[in-house]
């Protein structure tokens, strides 16, 4: 009888969580459609990454021209900084794991670039050296204090990453080979991710990371639509 009423109240819990109505039948969205709405916010962002279109553009161009790799790599750091955070605080899954394919992609332009400019052994050893530092950094040995200490980074890991292909952008006077498809996708999703993180994890150090992600993702395809039909000294020359 009791587990009879248990389940009776969570049925009506469920049901009163999904939809309220006011004395006037104004119907009000609720907690939990505000959580399905985010879920599914989440896995649409999760799969858009799977497109991978930076990495196509590198490899069919088989140039890596204008990107930074320094800014690469500290997009790497904030990605990870996420990905082991929200692991350790067993975050949703939909909530981060767009964060997973986006670490993918962003190790893989790492050696490519490394790769195009000569330097592919040092590439492999980067590779090497990244994976084994993942692994302390998810194993128990690494303390909590640690871990929030990485993501916190993540705010000043992302701005002076993308000052600093900005600042690249501004140099060379064109965006070289990054992929319009990805700065834009980075652009949306990042600004998406300030409402999801906020509605499935109530983090506000996830939610301000987002903030100033979407801020220097701004920048970026700014960058982009104002040199878009700015092309490279060389290709310039073969077009004459």
């Amino acid at each position: 009888m009791d587990r009879l009423n248990g389940c009776s109240c969570r049925f009506f819990y469920l049901r009163n969580a999904t939809t309220n109505f006011s004395f006037s039948g104004t119907c009000f969205t609720s907690p939990a459609s505000r959580f399905s709405s985010a879920k599914a916010w989440g896995w649409a962002l999760w799969l858009a990454h799977f497109s991978l279109p930076q990495v196509f553009k590198i490899l069919g161009a088989k140039s890596a021209e204008g990107l930074s790799l320094q800014s690469v790599m500290l997009e790497l750091v904030a990605l990870t900084g996420t990905m082991v955070y929200s692991i350790t605080n067993n975050f949703p899954f939909s909530s981060w794991g767009e964060a997973l394919f986006l670490m993918l992609q962003t190790i893989t332009i790492c050696f490519l670039v490394m790769h195009y400019r000569g330097q592919t052994v040092k590439g492999v050893a980067f590779l090497a050296c990244y994976g084994l530092v993942l692994l302390v950094l998810l194993s128990p040995l690494t303390p909590l204090t640690v871990v929030t200490l990485l993501q916190a980074s993540n705010v000043p890991a992302v701005v002076v990453g993308r000052l600093l292909q900005a600042a690249t952008n501004y140099h060379n006077g064109h965006t070289g080979q990054l992929s319009a498809i990805t700065v834009f996708l980075l652009f949306g999703g990042s600004l998406a991710r300030i409402f999801t993180s906020i509605q499935e994890t109530g983090d506000p150090l996830m939610a301000g990371t987002f903030v100033v992600s979407s801020l220097c993702n701004g920048l970026i395809a700014a960058q982009l639509l104002f040199y878009w039909n700015a092309r490279p000294p060389h290709r310039q020359k073969k077009a004459e």
